[in-house]
């Protein structure tokens, strides 16, 4: 692991700095009061406390995931977050920016940002083996680590020059311990018309009309909002892409297969569908 990610790890059971087991032993990093977590093959280290009550996306909700962002459909989301990155970090966030995605999924949005920021290194966060495993190798300077957004986050107090939200679960006490007072906060998340082509049609979960508020329920009093930005982009996809599309989301734990795949099926090609984010900048008030 890249020394300028690990110095700034923690124990997750006693919040001791982590270090590298010695050569020729487990790949592991320990604590001095020697809890020890282990380094899997394909290359994240498990630092969870205990049990995570979700084991977070499935491998075939990943592989989905994997495809569709691959074939770009959703670049609009790394672009807005790649400018946005490179406004936020400034000259007090340290020599080498330690950037936090929480809910990094496959990394791939964290690597888009690490690449505007050559002089950043990233760490991604998540509950699922599965993401974690394309996560760590997502871009050269990424480390990842299993560990629940919901739990104590495994990174020192005011380490955090730039932290990532995307689609995912939102810490606000978490984010504000361990984000650094000059640090940011980028939050995206779908705007009312994310997917409306397909809700109907396909039996889909509506975005909530109170997601915004929920949002800033959940930061209030940790953050302050500072900036929004909307971004849209028109999809043109073909039937299995949109199979795709539903997924990686949410959706896909509240649809019956068959029933889905009998609906897409009946959707007529090309596919046009709007995708549509809302990125803030969030800023953590004084401690």
């Amino acid at each position: 692991m890249d020394p300028r990610i690990l110095q700034r790890l923690v124990c997750p059971v006693c919040g001791e700095p982590l270090s590298e087991a010695p050569a020729g032993t487990t790949r592991a990093l320990r604590c001095p009061r020697r809890h020890s977590f282990d380094v899997a093959r394909q290359g994240y280290v498990n630092l969870l406390a205990g049990r995570a009550p979700h084991p977070g996306d499935t491998a075939e909700m990943v592989a989905a995931r994997a495809d569709f962002l691959a074939a770009g459909h959703y670049d609009l989301i790394s672009a807005a977050l790649a400018d946005a990155a490179e406004a936020a970090v400034g000259p007090t966030a340290g020599a080498y920016p330690l950037v936090v995605d929480a809910g990094a999924g496959t990394g791939r949005h964290l690597a888009a940002v690490l690449a505007a920021l050559p002089d950043a290194v990233g760490l991604a966060l998540d509950v699922s083996k599965p993401a974690l495993r394309r996560a760590a190798r997502a871009h050269p300077r990424v480390a990842a680590a299993l560990a629940d957004t919901w739990q104590r986050l495994p990174v020192a107090d005011a380490s955090v020059a730039l932290l990532l939200n995307v689609f995912a679960p939102r810490n606000g006490a978490e984010f504000h311990r361990v984000l650094d007072p000059a640090g940011a906060l980028l939050v995206v998340t779908p705007a009312a018309d994310h997917l409306a082509e397909l809700i109907g049609p396909l039996g889909l979960l509506r975005v909530d009309p109170a997601k915004q508020d929920r949002v800033a329920g959940s930061l209030g009093g940790h953050f302050t909002c500072t900036g929004e930005t909307v971004h849209r982009r028109e999809l043109t996809l073909t039937r299995p892409e949109v199979a795709t599309l539903v997924g990686m989301g949410p959706s896909a734990w509240h649809t019956d297969p068959a029933g889905l795949a009998a609906r897409v099926a009946a959707v007529a090609e090309p596919v046009r569908v709007t995708a549509a984010i809302r990125l803030a900048v969030w800023r953590p008030v004084p401690r």
